[in-house]
């Protein structure tokens, strides 16, 4: 429904955004946890007075990505002008994309809440039509699931919900940011091979043991105090049996990467829906090196902050 009272006015001068790229579940907080982290895909867009879907994309998979009004920074744009109240007869769109695709990291998050923003940005008052809360629950209802879109909106580490009488209503996602110890670093394995979101879901079961489900419960009330004050608790609050182990057929050197270097002590998980490795670490740099190694060969490996800043 509109929040407008009446029709909008569009700013004829062309709006920037930028937003991180994100990890989520973070091992145990499967569709919870989220992470922004310092790599980001840039838009710029501009609204046109005729009807015409002017689209230039560069950078990561641009050969993959739609031109026309099907683009999803464009179909998230329209969904954004939308909630505000009305739609502009076209859009010129400028993409520029760093964050790899089909690996884990928010590239779909990120295309999501950077064209949300430009929406926002391009209404004289779109702050006040369309706050950071709005954009959480649009986002969701394009993504499907919360933590990546939380992180993308708020940066730093966040807790994402969906709320609702029945508590799976993805119209309805919510996110709030936590404390990152500045001590914590991210590094990244990022392979050559790509997975999807829903070809991964796929492999989830229906149900789980009650005992995994007790002890991704613990591990995900730990992780929240670990990333915030206690990053020497973080290989033990990583622990996960909920999703990991029944995607591991689809992505076999990715986890087998995270088995051995858990086994060693380091903090590793799939990144989102995989197939990337997210480490979080408090490494100095020559630790950080010899942690490189174990994955060379299979892997491009990455050193990022955590970006404290959601979408710019």
């Amino acid at each position: 429904m509109s929040n407008a009272k009446s029709r909008l006015t569009f700013k004829a001068t062309m709006a920037q955004v930028s937003v991180p790229a994100t990890s989520a579940n973070l091992g145990p907080g499967f569709d919870t946890l989220g992470l922004a982290l310092d790599l980001r895909d840039r838009y710029a867009a501009q609204v046109l007075d005729d009807a015409t879907f002017d689209v230039d994309v560069s950078g990561e998979g641009s050969a993959d990505i739609k031109t026309d009004k099907n683009n999803l920074v464009i179909k998230a744009m329209l969904h954004g002008f939308e909630h505000m109240g009305q739609k502009p007869k076209g859009i010129a769109l400028r993409q520029l994309n760093v964050i790899p695709h089909g690996r884990g990291l928010g590239s779909s998050a990120a295309a999501i809440i950077g064209g949300l923003a430009l929406a926002r940005a391009l209404v004289l008052g779109g702050e006040q039509l369309l706050t950071d809360e709005d954009m959480i629950k649009l986002g969701t209802q394009l993504e499907g699931h919360p933590d990546n879109i939380a992180a993308a909106v708020l940066g730093g580490a966040t807790i994402a919900w969906t709320s609702g009488t029945d508590g799976v209503d993805e119209k309805s996602g919510r996110g709030v940011a936590i404390k990152v110890d500045p001590r914590i670093k991210a590094l990244v394995f990022i392979p050559e091979a790509h997975l999807s979101t829903s070809k991964a879901r796929k492999l989830l079961p229906e149900t789980i043991p009650h005992q995994d489900a007790v002890l991704n419960a613990s591990r995900a009330a730990l992780l929240v105090h670990a990333i915030q004050s206690r990053p020497d608790l973080l290989l033990e609050a990583t622990e996960d049996l909920l999703h990991q182990n029944y995607r591991a057929e689809a992505m076999p050197k990715s986890m087998a990467l995270v088995t051995k270097l858990r086994a060693a002590g380091v903090p590793a998980m799939i990144s989102g829906a995989g197939p990337s490795v997210l480490v979080l670490h408090t490494l100095d740099d020559l630790e950080v090196e010899a942690v490189i190694k174990v994955g060379a060969g299979s892997f491009a490996a990455q050193k990022l902050g955590i970006s404290t800043h959601g979408v710019e």
